[in-house]
């Protein structure tokens, strides 16, 4: 018995290291995965190409290209942290709850007021 046991245990010792040997010789293929920073740095970039942002850039000193070459020196959580908040940005000037009630406030004390 213990004969039989020592053969299987051989047996599958050798099985595991010729599966481990092919694992290793086999070249692994790798897909080259696009970033979420990678996208994001595009649309950061696509956002600094806008003429009217070019424009406010012009204005305050910047120019488009020195725009591009800081977001491509950016890390990658500088990058997340500033998509993200021009996401959270309101296009075409809507306004938030918080401001629509500040305007009401005002409005009611400038009635009281006079």
């Amino acid at each position: 018995m213990s004969q039989r046991l020592r053969t299987f245990v051989i047996d599958i010792t050798a099985a595991l290291l010729f599966g481990l040997a092919l694992a290793l010789a086999v070249p692994q293929a790798h897909a080259d995965v696009i970033q979420v920073q990678d996208l994001e740095k595009a649309r950061l970039k696509e956002m600094l190409a806008r003429p009217e942002l070019a424009a406010q850039l012009e204005k305050r000193g910047v120019s488009a290209t020195d725009a591009a070459a800081r977001v491509d020196a950016m890390t990658p959580e500088e990058v997340s942290q500033l998509a993200g908040r021009l996401d959270q940005l309101a296009a075409g000037g809507a306004l938030s709850n918080q401001d629509l009630l500040l305007i009401i406030l005002v409005v009611l004390l400038v009635i009281l007021i006079i």
